[in-house]
This record gives C-alpha cells, structure tokens and sequence, in this order.
C-alpha cells in the first residue's frame, strides 16, 4: 500500500459484525484501535481505528437492524469516519434450514431505505449473494425465485446495481447436511443472462464477486472493496489502494483493505453455506 493511502477497514468477511456483535463492534471504534488475530499465523495485529486513520470502514452484513436502532452505540461511533460504506446481503433463505438464524428477506429489504439515508445510496450495496442450489427428494431448489423481488427493492432506492455470486461448495459445506447442486458452468451462465435481463428490466446492473465465467453474459466483474471507487466516493477524494488483495481468492478483484473481524466469533447466522464459522445448531 502506497504510504499515502489511509487503509479501509472491512467489518467483515469474517463473521456478521454489525449484525451480530454490534456492541463489540462500536467498542473497538470507541477504543479507536483493536488486536485482530490473524487467521493463519495466529499473530495479532494492532490496528488503528482512530478516524483520522481510515479511508473507509465497509461494513457488511445480513442484518443492520441493530445499527440503525443504534444497538451498544454503534450508529454513534460510527460518526466520527468520514466515509462508511453498507453491504446488505439478502439470498431469500433467512429463517429457513439454510439460514436458521437470519431475519426473512422482506423484513431484510425494508433495511434499504434507512440504510440509503445514512450515507446515501451510493454508499449502499445490495448482495443477491450466493445463488444457492440444493437437492430435496430428487429435486433441485434454489432462492431464484427471490431474484425479482430483489432488484425492485434495489430499484425502488435508487440503486445502480446488485452484486451476486453462485455458492462455491467447500469440503466443509458438504459435512452440513445438505445436498449441494453445484450448476455446471453452461447452466450458471444461462442463469446469470436470464438474471442480466431482470434486472436490465429496473434499470440495474448485475456484478459478479470472483465470478469471471459470467462476464460474457452481462454480468460485471468487480471487486466488492474498490479502491478506486471509494476514492472517487470520498467526501475529499482521498486516494485509496487500488491494487489486488492478495489475500483474497485468485479470481477476487478487491482492493486491500483490513479485516477487523474474527473467525473466532463464530456467526450466530448459522448460514450452512458459509465458507468461514458459522455456529451451527446441534
């Protein structure tokens, strides 16, 4: 990172910080620095939360109902930082097996208004994210049939775009219970030019997080943290890296930043789907 640049701050992709642990979350922006263990070495890192110190915080969540009730402080000690960006995902599959501890995806999207309003839109995104497919009883489900409903809710807010991915099934996911359909590649781009088309209809447009295959068919490829994009979104302008994380997955198109969370807290969501640590039921 160019010496220049103030880091952004990702809360996280590790856990549903401002979902789930939104006091621990304001805490650590009061105290205004935090160790974060490392999650290969295990070394901890003394990171400087001060907002002086930050370009950006990118929060991302499936739930900030309790940021904006203002839960343990977190809307306030979210004032001091000149820019704070929102990534609310939705799949469609809150309370269901899939997502046993996630609220229902109308209550989810009913977040967007006040959400937008914080920052404004810009500083939103919507996550349709993942494209998830299951087999029951011979037969292949998935939470396609949300896809239309997202992208009103996203239009209705005045959103330029939804970010989607389809699911990439670990070894880990495979020991949850569940019947994964992975779509061959054909199917996943057949899929993604109907999706282009819908949401085409309310004047959005799809990007792909680590989904390269689909760009033939519409389907953008960006980084979900862009350097480049939060610069230009600064209320001064300040530059931020742009370069390629290398910490993130060889298709991932993100910019670096710093993750604050812990795979430690593992996430009450629960998300059978998910690639980190999700505390699962007994």
């Amino acid at each position: 990172m160019a010496p220049e640049t103030l880091p952004v701050i990702c809360a996280s992709r590790r856990t549903d910080l401002p979902g789930r642990y939104p006091v621990w979350l304001a805490q650590a922006l009061c105290a205004r620095q935090l160790h974060v263990r490392q999650p290969y070495t295990g070394r901890l890192r003394l990171v400087d939360l001060s907002p002086d110190s930050v370009h950006t915080l990118v929060l991302l969540s499936k739930d900030f109902a309790p940021l904006l009730r203002d839960e343990g402080g977190l809307r306030a000690a979210l004032e001091p930082y000149e820019q704070v960006t929102f990534q609310l995902t939705v799949t469609g599959l809150g309370g269901t097996r899939l997502e046993p501890g996630v609220s229902n995806a109308a209550d989810t999207l009913a977040q967007l208004q006040p959400l937008a309003a914080l920052r404004g839109p810009e500083r939103l995104t919507l996550r349709y994210d993942p494209i998830v497919h299951w087999r029951e009883g011979g037969e292949v489900y998935s939470n396609l049939a949300w896809a239309e409903r997202v992208f009103a809710a996203a239009a209705v807010v005045g959103l330029a775009r939804v970010r989607l991915s389809f699911a990439q099934v670990y070894a880990k996911m495979k020991r949850r219970g569940v019947e994964w359909y992975d779509p061959p590649p054909q199917e996943k781009a057949e899929i993604a030019a109907r999706l282009v088309e819908s949401a085409a209809l309310y004047g959005l447009e799809l990007h792909g997080c680590c989904q390269p295959s689909l760009e033939p068919v519409g389907v953008r490829r960006t980084g979900c943290v862009d350097g480049a994009e939060l610069a230009r979104l600064h209320p001064r302008h300040l530059p931020a890296a742009s370069t390629k994380d290398r910490g993130q997955r060889g298709d991932c198109l993100c910019s670096p930043s710093i993750d604050i969370g812990s795979y430690d807290l593992a996430c009450p969501n629960g998300c059978l789907y998910c690639y980190a640590n999700p505390r699962l039921s007994a």
